[in-house]
């Protein structure tokens, strides 16, 4: 597999693990006990701690990466296996 192969794929994993972890530990200002401030939606988080999704999203798609790069060479599951119509 080539290098940019390997990295638009990594790519494609982050992304999705990036919307997978955003809700974890969303915390509203109602939750949080503070009045929601005039034009936020009241389902705003109360504060976004990029650091933390960014490096939650990291460990979970290098983890789900490495099991799909795994898998590409030890061949585990196979087009042929995910075809039920058969």
């Amino acid at each position: 597999m080539k290098l940019t192969s390997i990295l638009a794929i990594y790519l494609l994993f982050w992304t999705l693990c990036l919307f997978l972890v955003m809700p974890w530990h969303v915390r509203t200002a109602e939750d949080v006990g503070e009045k929601v401030q005039p034009g936020h939606a009241e389902s705003a988080p109360h504060r976004f701690p990029a650091a933390k999704i960014f490096l939650r999203t990291t460990l979970l798609s290098a983890l789900l990466f490495g099991l799909f790069y795994a898998n590409y060479f030890a061949g585990w599951l196979t087009v042929d296996d995910l075809d039920w119509m058969r």
